[in-house]
């Protein structure tokens, strides 16, 4: 995953990353923190009616020079980037959502790495209930404590795997996946489905995420959750509201006039 104006010193200013940077589980996971606080997830383009480029070069523009975010494709896209930038090898996955009552197709994309023989999940794209640090494929039905939410990671079959979520005192399903091959042009169908298809939630409603090390905030349509520390706050809103929380909680700016800022 490469893009001609990737500076990787550039994206790790974007995320205020200040520490050194190495091709080590440690540099892996504060960065993978460090962006999932600071870049938002986010579908205004597809809220403004457009299509969502997978250039790698528009994605870089977006989020390093213009300070936006973006869903899955282009914040795993971006972290790949910073990846291939420090050696740390890595394969693109396609994943299945699986918290609808009617199965889905593989719209999803992680990243698997490989440190030392080891493989991790790294996913900075899932919105409200994704992962915080990278996850160790080796590590079966355990209970892995993320600042205050707990996942378990298990193996349906030999050659699946299925992110669970500990929502309300019950195991709540993710998303699966398998360790298949995928280029980054596989992604293009998903991405489409996902920018235009009407029973795209990203289609359907504005959707924002932004996690902190203490919760998340998160805009769905009018309604805002907060959640910190475990204890949720909800309440709706009007229209001049919910610009001003786009604004001072996902430093965005709601599209207008058919483009998003």
């Amino acid at each position: 995953m490469q893009a001609e104006n990737f500076v990787l010193q550039d994206y790790l200013d974007r995320i205020g990353y200040t520490g050194e940077a190495r091709a080590d589980l440690a540099t892996v996971t504060a960065m993978m923190r460090q962006q999932l606080f600071t870049v938002p997830f986010e579908n205004l383009d597809v809220q403004a009616g457009k299509i969502v480029s997978l250039v790698p070069e528009e994605i870089v523009d977006k989020i390093v020079a213009r300070r936006r975010g973006g869903y899955c494709y282009e914040v795993n896209g971006i972290f790949a980037m910073a990846l291939q930038a420090l050696g740390v090898p890595y394969q693109l996955v396609a994943a299945r959502p699986m918290f609808y009552p009617a199965r889905r197709p593989r719209t999803h994309m992680v990243i698997v790495v490989t440190l030392d023989g080891v493989q991790w999940l790294c996913d900075l794209g899932f919105g409200s209930y994704g992962i915080r640090a990278p996850i160790r494929l080796d590590l079966i039905d355990t209970e892995l404590v993320q600042d205050d939410d707990v996942f378990r990671l298990s193996k349906p079959n030999e050659r699946e795997f299925l992110v669970q979520a500990r929502v309300g005192g019950e195991w709540m399903n993710q998303f699966g996946f398998d360790l298949s091959h995928q280029e980054w042009i596989d992604f293009m169908p998903a991405n489409y489905l996902n920018s235009t298809h009407p029973e795209s939630i990203f289609v359907k409603t504005l959707l924002l995420v932004q996690h902190r090390a203490d919760g998340r905030s998160i805009l769905l349509g009018d309604t805002l959750k907060t959640v910190t520390r475990g204890l949720v706050e909800q309440r709706s809103m009007g229209p001049e509201e919910r610009a001003a929380v786009v604004r001072e909680v996902f430093g965005l700016t709601l599209p207008s006039s058919g483009a998003a800022a």
